[in-house]
This record gives structure tokens, sequence and C-alpha cells, in this order.
């Protein structure tokens, strides 16, 4: 084996694998590493499945991002037999006092999205599965909808080998030096060679950034999702959209029924700091981990709050800001760097690729991804800030 590459890209989750993917497609000579053999249930991107909404409450710098992407899952569906996307619709709701809702609807408006702004009664008569208080507001959102995040990954991987690229699977990186115009990947028993380093390792690059003398504050934490068994007539996929609400009892997430398995949901906030290596995976070994989203099922979809049919725990991993990280190394412009994804980045992974694939072949790109600067005060812990 040539052990020389263009790029090589370390961590082939979700971004890492479609930036493999889109580098294939220019014909440039990459070689992915993953320390597992993706998908898998290690990383961030497992659970099956992943809402994507283009009217984002996180702030209307994710609009743009978020319509591209879905141009780009499109694009992939078509080269496909797996399912990739669901057009389901995506409702997010909350107090009318609620930030994240009026950002939703601030956004969809501004992006001249297919949107509406509804009424807790207006949300509760035409999905009478749900039982809004009188005091909150929605913003619909009929384009959005499910990805199917394991056949996602499964696709680009094809693809991407198709294409020439290589994959080392269960081959954890040990050790990566960098020069002024190369970078040395090792892995236990291999030594691998590049122009070019992207950096996409989820919940692991906390550990190789400060390998790479980037002490960045981003932090893994434990969360858990639940299927539960739910009245289909109210909730399954064809007529119940995904949901996301922003409530004073938590931030909680979820899908509509789909092929019978129940409503799935998780909570986005209340998570325990976690490192990868030593999480406790094991669902219910806390109350809370069936607990929290027991209680938003009762209070506002309680025909979906049957028997628990499945519970599995995941990692999400956040800067301080919870804003990304995609950029170039603020001291080496051939490494280029995506963290801080975790809760509801996976929608993105598809231009997040082509982003990163932009950034180490042309050393910019399109996208404003000015929000997601490496050097931004907020991703450094005041001890190493100058």
């Amino acid at each position: 084996m040539n052990h020389h590459y263009e790029v090589i890209v370390v961590g082939a989750g979700s971004m890492g694998m479609a930036a493999g993917y889109y580098l294939s497609r220019k014909g440039v000579r990459t070689l992915m590493i993953d320390a597992f053999d993706p998908p898998h249930s290690n990383g961030s991107h497992s659970g099956d499945t992943r809402l994507i909404r283009h009217a984002c409450g996180e702030g209307p710098a994710y609009a743009p991002l978020a319509l591209r992407a879905q141009t780009l899952w499109d694009d992939l569906a078509a080269k496909t037999s797996e399912t990739i996307f669901r057009k389901t619709g995506v409702l997010t709701f909350g107090p009318a006092s609620s930030p994240f809702v009026k950002q939703a609807i601030d956004s969809g408006h501004t992006w001249d999205m297919d949107i509406e702004t509804l009424s807790a009664g207006e949300v509760n008569e035409r999905w009478p599965g749900m039982a809004l208080d009188d005091a909150d507001i929605a913003c619909y959102e009929p384009d959005g909808g499910v990805l199917f995040s394991d056949n996602c990954i499964r696709t680009f991987r094809r693809l991407a080998l198709d294409n020439g690229a290589e994959l080392k699977t269960d081959a954890p990186v040990t050790n990566i030096d960098v020069a002024a115009d190369s970078v040395t990947v090792e892995t236990d028993g291999e030594v691998f060679t590049a122009e070019q380093l992207i950096v996409s390792g989820g919940a692991w690059n906390k550990k190789i950034l400060s390998d790479l003398k980037m002490n960045i504050a981003v932090q893994a934490s434990r969360r858990t999702i639940a299927w539960f068994k739910s009245n289909d007539l109210l909730y399954k996929a064809d007529t119940f959209p995904g949901f996301f609400g922003d409530l004073p009892s938590g931030v909680f997430y979820g899908f509509p029924s789909i092929d019978g398995a129940g409503v799935k949901v998780g909570r986005y906030d209340n998570g325990d700091d976690a490192e990868p290596e030593c999480i406790n995976r094991e669902f219910g070994i806390y109350d809370k981990d069936e607990g929290d989203v027991r209680g938003f099922l009762d209070a506002y979809m309680p025909e979906a709050s049957g028997r628990m049919n499945a519970g599995s725990t995941c990692l999400f991993t956040n800067t301080p800001d919870e804003n990304f990280v995609i950029d170039l190394h603020p001291e080496h412009s051939h490494i280029a760097i995506a963290a801080g994804f975790s809760g509801h980045g996976y929608k993105f992974s598809t231009a997040v690729g082509e982003i990163l694939s932009e950034l180490v072949t042309e050393g910019t790109t399109e996208q404003d991804i000015s929000l997601f600067s490496a050097k931004r005060p907020a991703l450094y812990p005041e001890s190493v800030r100058t």
C-alpha cells in the first residue's frame, strides 16, 4: 500500500465521511481513518435517524447552511436505493417568549422558506396527538423531515470508495506530527503521510486538537434517547411531523413513529459531562434517562407515552457558545477542523463535508463560516487566552 496521500481525514463519521466523498469527487487522493467501522454506535451519528430543520432556531447564520445541506442530501439520495431523507415536516414550538422559536420563525421569513406560524390551538387541532399550552406558539416547516443517518454514512462510504478514496477502519490514531507542508499520522503499527489533514473526530476532537497545540474548549456529554409505543393513528410518519420543543421544563426533540417503531424522543439539554473512552453507555442507570423524556411526553404528547420499546445513550460534543468549529487551524493552514456539532449538527454534514473539501483544496469556501471561526475567544479557557 502507498502510505502517502494528498489528504488524510481523521474521524470518518458524519462530517469526515462526507468530506472524504467530496474530496473523492474532485479526484483527490484521500485516506479516511476511523477508530471504529462506520457507521457505528460509538460516535455522534448513531441512533438511526436525525432531524433536518431549515428554519434554524440556533440563529440566522445556520439557515443557508441547512438549505445547502438539503440540496446535497437530495443529490445523495439520487445516487442510492437506500432511504436518505423522508419529508415529514418539522414542528418547532415553545412559549411565545422563546428566543429559539422566534429565531426559527425569523430565519424562515428571512430566507423565504415555506413556513407557518401557528398558535397552540391550531397545532392541537391539526395534530390531535399534541397538547400544547395555550401560551405556546409554533413554527411549522413542511419541507423539513428525517434523515436516516446510518444509510447516509453507508452511502457516502460506498461512493467515496468507488471514487478511489481509501478507508482504514478499527484504527485509532496514536500520534499526529505536523510539519510546515505535511502531516504524519500514526495508528497502531502503520504510518501515513499527507500534504493536508482534516480533523473530524467528534467526541475525540478535544484530545486530537490538544495534541495539535489547540486547546479548544469542546466538551462531550452523555445524552439519552428512547422509543415509546404510541398511537400510530396519531403519530405515524405519514401524518405527524418531527418536532423540537424549547420549553420551561427543558429542550426536547423527536420523531414520528416510523414503520411502527414508536415515537422517538430525546432531551437536548441536561446532559452529563463525559469522556468518550469511559462513558457509561447503559441506558437506565439514571432515573432521568427515561424520566425526562417520559415527563415531556406525558405533558405534550400523552398518547405517545406508552411502554418504552427501547432506549439508547449517545454523545453530544459542544463548544461553550454551542456554535460549530469549521475552519483552518489557526497556526497550520494545511489542517482543517470540524468540531462541536453534536445536538444539531448531523443535518449539516453534507454541507460541512463540502466546505472541508474546499478548505483543504482551495484554502477557502463560498459558504459564510465566519461564525464558526477557530479563533473566536469563546473556544479557549481564560488561562490560554492572550
